[in-house]
Order: structure tokens, then sequence, then C-alpha cells
């Protein structure tokens, strides 16, 4: 019995994936526990609809991702910490320092959580590299320039 998923099933398929199974468990579990629906030809149609929307939004989403990575790749993010004298810093420059400098210097927004600096946590003057994720196929590698202030 083919059936299509309203989410994801460990073992057996994704999202909006058409799969056959048989026709007790569709009847008995997928489908009263609102898993699955059946794959009639209404249905199907309903999800090649779905499926194409959602690939014009990921299009969409994808390309301007690529457009603001052009933008971020010839970068360098300078920030300014407290230090002394042998270069070490008080505290260190992570990814929420990363992301606000980005704000104050670019005007550019990025969500702390998708920066991810080589040295989780930098302690020391210099240069650094660190990886923006603005997509899942799309990351861009920007210079940081640790200074003190």
């Amino acid at each position: 019995m083919e059936v299509i998923l309203k989410q994801d099933v460990l073992n057996l398929g994704y999202t909006n994936e058409k799969v056959n199974v048989k026709p007790g468990y569709a009847r008995n579990f997928l489908i009263p526990q609102g898993i699955a629906i059946l794959a009639t030809e209404s249905n199907k149609k309903v999800l090649a609809e779905t499926l194409k929307q959602k690939a014009h939004k990921e299009a969409k989403i994808r390309k301007s991702a690529e457009d603001l990575s052009e933008g971020l790749k010839n970068l360098t993010v300078k920030i300014g910490a407290k230090a002394a004298e042998s270069g070490k810093i008080f505290g260190s420059v992570n990814a929420i320092q990363v992301s606000q400098a980005l704000k104050e210097q670019f005007d550019i927004d990025i969500d702390r959580k998708k920066i991810h600096v080589d040295h989780e946590h930098i302690k020391e003057l210099g240069s650094y590299k660190a990886k923006i994720h603005l997509h899942k196929d799309v990351q861009v590698e920007i210079s940081l320039e640790v200074f003190a202030e």
C-alpha cells in the first residue's frame, strides 16, 4: 500500500515522501496516528504542488545566501579587546563578539549560532578565521583581526 508521510519516520522515510508499506501497518498505525495519508490521485497532486512550492522557496533562500556569501568573502572584521602587554586577552573573543562586530562595522546581521570560530574562543591578539554557515550548502570564511583596545 502506498502512503505519503506527513512527518519523518525512523527507518521508513522523510516528510512528503511516498513509501510502500504493508496494508495493516498503514491502516492500523500510520494513518490513525496522523503520520501518513493514503496516496490517492488527489493527494499525489497536492504533494506535487507542495514539493514544487517548497523547491521554489528553497531556491530563493539559497540564492540570497549565495549573494550574502559573495559580499562576505573578502571582509576583515576588526574586533577590539582588552589585553595584557604579552598579547593575552582578558576573557576571550567568541561568536557573539563576531556577530556584534559584523552588525556594527558592515550592518550585516548574522545569528551567532551560524558563526563558527576556528579556535572556539580566541584568547590572544592576532589574525584568525571564522566560518559562517548561511545555508546547508553555503558556507563562507571570513578573516578576524583581534587588536588591543
